[in-house]
């Protein structure tokens, strides 16, 4: 199985960070083969917006603007059997760079070529500061999900306050999709 980290983490520590390497670990522990995409590490631009609305993406299911990497990350989340979403909260919502991949990858999703649907895809949120905007940060991420077809094998929320065990779930939970759990299944 191989397992595609979408991260919308600007940082290289801290405790966004220490949750993607949790479920670094629990995924190859699982036996997954683990790609880590850092969308900081790209310079990818907004949506542009083509032509009348939908440009390429709609109709030929890839973006104009791709040379910024977009292409290459889609292509990579496409080869993946799961997805992990991890993005530090910002007031309230995911990052800016995994919100301008979002919008750039629902324009793409049509045309039964789609990059998610079907996929299981672990939802990670961590909110630093006063730990509040989890829950409209999953609604952001949810409603992208549903979208793009993606199937929601759960969702966590890790802050200051509950880092030590959220770090264990997260661990825990890369590692039954990394073994073939599918969402629904009893244990």
């Amino acid at each position: 199985m191989k397992i595609c980290i979408l991260s919308g983490n600007p940082k290289e520590n801290g405790l966004c960070q220490a949750i993607i390497d949790a479920t670094k670990l629990g995924a190859t522990e699982g036996g997954a083969e683990v790609d880590e995409i850092r969308l900081c590490d790209f310079k990818l631009i907004r949506c542009q917006v083509c032509g009348d609305g939908w440009g390429p993406c709609r109709d030929e299911n890839y973006c104009t603007y791709g040379n910024d990497g977009f292409n290459e990350i889609k292509d990579r989340i496409q080869s993946s059997d799961a997805v992990i979403l991890v993005s530090p909260v910002y007031w309230g919502e995911t990052s800016e760079a995994l919100k301008s991949f979002m919008d750039r990858l629902r324009r793409c999703e049509f045309n039964g070529k789609e990059t998610l649907r079907d996929k299981q895809v672990l939802l990670i949120a961590s909110a630093g500061g006063t730990g509040n905007g989890l829950l409209s940060c999953f609604e952001q991420l949810d409603r992208f999900c549903r979208h793009t077809g993606a199937i929601i094998f759960d969702y966590i929320g890790v802050n200051r306050w509950n880092n030590d065990y959220k770090h264990l779930a997260a661990k825990t939970a890369a590692y039954a999709m990394a073994s073939g759990r599918k969402n629904g299944e009893k244990v």
